[in-house]
C-alpha cells in the first residue's frame, strides 16, 4: 500500500510538472507576447527604456527556457535563490516568505509557500486572488455534484422501475441529450431562458455572484438565488451520466436471486429498494461523483463567465483576455492541482476498499 501511494504521488508530481511546462511555452513561446502585456500594463505610449525595465524587472528579457526553470523555481517548496544582484531571478529577497535552510556556493536554499507571482494588471499577489475567488468556484462546484446526485438517483431509480416504457425512453433521451449539450451552450440557452424570458415566473437572474455588493454602505449581502442557474447548468452533465449509471446498476442487481427470494418472501418493494438494492448502487456511484469533482471545477470556466459568476473559472477568462499571464497560470494550475489531489484521494480509497487495486 505504501508503494502504491508513493507511486500515485510520483506520477501526480509528473502530471503537475508537464501543466507548468506547457503553459510555459504555450504563454510564452508560441504566442509570443510578453511585449504586447507589457504594454497592456503600462499603456501603449510608454517609452521603450520603461518597457525595457518592466521586461527585466518581470524576466521577460530572458531565453524561454531560464523563464520556465524560473517560475518552477518559484512554485517549488524548495527553491534555489542566487545571492548575486546580477543573478537571472525573479524574486527579490523578501518577496517570498521563505524559511533559509542553508547556503552553498553563492546560492541559498530555501523552504517556502508556492510564490505564483504578481498580476500584471493589479501587481496584487495571484495568491492573494487565487484566494478570494476559489471558495466561490468550490461552492458552485460542491452545489451542482450535490443536485446532480439526488437527481440523478431518483430519475434513475424511475428509469429502472419503469424499463422500457415511455417514461424510461423519455428520461434516457433527455439524459443523452444532456450529456451531448456544451457546457457553454447549454449555460447561455438556460441563462436567456430561465434569467430573461422567464424571469417574471422564475424570480432568477441571467448573472450575478454569491454576494452582491451594496453600493452606498459597501456590505456583503449572500444571494443563494444566483447560485441555481450557473449550479443547475454545470450539473446536468454528471446529472445525466449519473442517471444511466444509477440505472443500469438497479437492473444489474434487480436480476439477482437474492432479489427474487425477498420479493417472494413478501417483502416491500420500498424495502428491496433501500435495504438490498440502492445499497449495493453506492460503489459505482461513489466513483462516479468523486471522478466528477475535479472536472467540475475544470469545467466552470466558461459557466463562471457567461453567468457572471466570479470564480476562478471567470478570472482566467479575464487573464486571457487582458494577458494577464501569471493569472492565468496561477488558476490553471491551482485547478490541475486540485485535480490531481482529489484523483488521489479517490485511488487511496479503492486501494483501502479494495486491495486488490493496489496490488
Amino acid at each position: 500500500m505504501f508503494r502504491y501511494v508513493l507511486k500515485k504521488i510520483f506520477y501526480s508530481m509528473l502530471v503537475l510538472a508537464g501543466v507548468v511546462i506547457v503553459l510555459t511555452f504555450l504563454f510564452f513561446r508560441f504566442i509570443g507576447r510578453d511585449g504586447k502585456a507589457v504594454y497592456e500594463m503600462t499603456g501603449q505610449n510608454t517609452d521603450q527604456k520603461t518597457v525595457e525595465r518592466i521586461r527585466k524587472e518581470y524576466a521577460l528579457d530572458q531565453p524561454v527556457g531560464v523563464q520556465m526553470l524560473l517560475y518552477l523555481n518559484d512554485l517549488s517548496p524548495l527553491s534555489l535563490h542566487s545571492v548575486n544582484p546580477g543573478a537571472p531571478s525573479f524574486a527579490a529577497p523578501g518577496k517570498y516568505r521563505a524559511i533559509v535552510l542553508f547556503s552553498v556556493s553563492g546560492y541559498r536554499v530555501l523552504l517556502k509557500v508556492p510564490y505564483f507571482r504578481r498580476s500584471y494588471q493589479t501587481n496584487r499577489e495571484v495568491s492573494s486572488i487565487i484566494s478570494d475567488v476559489l471558495p466561490t468556484t468550490i461552492i458552485l462546484a460542491l452545489a451542482a455534484i450535490f443536485f446532480a446526485t439526488v437527481a440523478g438517483i431518483l430519475t434513475g431509480i424511475v428509469c429502472a422501475f419503469y424499463n422500457n416504457t415511455w417514461i424510461d425512453r423519455l428520461l434516457l433521451f433527455l439524459s443523452t441529450t444532456g450529456m451531448a449539450v456544451p457546457s457553454f451552450f447549454a449555460a447561455i440557452l438556460i441563462s436567456w431562458l430561465l434569467g430573461f424570458v422567464l424571469h417574471r415566473y422564475t424570480g432568477l437572474m441571467p448573472w450575478g455572484n454569491l454576494y452582491a455588493i451594496d453600493d452606498f454602505t459597501g456590505e456583503k449581502h449572500l444571494r443563494i438565488s444566483n447560485l441555481i442557474l450557473p449550479a443547475f447548468t454545470l450539473g446536468i452533465r454528471p446529472l445525466s451520466v449519473i442517471i444511466q449509471l444509477t440505472r443500469q446498476s438497479l437492473l444489474e442487481i434487480m436480476r439477482k436471486d437474492y432479489i427474487r427470494t425477498a420479493k417472494a418472501k413478501g417483502v416491500s418493494p420500498a424495502t428491496v429498494l433501500m435495504r438490498h438494492t440502492l445499497r449495493n448502487t453506492l460503489n459505482p456511484l461513489i466513483t462516479a461523483v468523486s471522478g466528477w469533482m475535479g472536472g467540475l471545477l475544470a469545467g466552470a470556466v466558461f459557466v463562471e463567465y457567461i453567468f457572471g459568476w466570479k470564480g476562478i473559472g471567470k478570472e482566467i477568462v479575464d487573464g486571457l483576455q487582458k494577458l494577464d499571464y501569471p493569472v492565468v497560470m496561477g488558476c490553471v494550475i491551482t485547478v490541475a492541482m486540485m485535480f490531481v489531489l482529489i484523483n488521489i484521494i479517490v485511488d487511496l480509497l479503492y486501494g483501502w476498499v479494495d486491495p486488490r487495486v493496489s496490488s
